[in-house]
């Protein structure tokens, strides 16, 4: 049964925090859903994400390369491009992204929509 006191009221599940503290940040779940489909250069992913910097670009793109989900490749060229794609473990979040994105769909109204009865 589960445990009722004021203690436990306090903990928070430590995995679903350190998910949130990374992915729960302004446009990190746009970018990975973008490179969910396939590796992109900079400047396409700044393009499919209307309204994102390219400073803020550039830093999430870090932040999730630290954690292990992104990777950086650089095509020397000419031109010199760089592209970006989702590591193993980054590619293991579909799953649980698609699922999220169906829960959305049933139980969080759309722009304009009304909210579910």
């Amino acid at each position: 049964m589960a445990e009722h006191s004021e203690e436990a009221c306090k903990r928070v599940d430590g995995g679903i925090t350190r998910v949130f503290e990374l992915l729960g940040k302004r446009w990190t779940g746009l970018i990975v859903s973008v490179l969910m489909q396939r590796a992109v250069h900079f400047a396409e992913l700044r393009r499919a994400i209307p309204g994102i910097s390219e400073r803020m670009l550039s830093d999430r793109l870090t932040e999730l390369g630290a954690a292990g989900l992104v990777v950086r490749e650089v095509d020397e060229g000419p031109p010199l491009r760089v592209a970006y794609r989702l590591t193993e473990a980054g590619a293991a979040m579909e799953p649980a992204l698609k699922e999220l994105a169906l829960w959305a769909d049933t139980y969080l109204a759309a722009k304009g929509d009304s909210a579910p009865c």
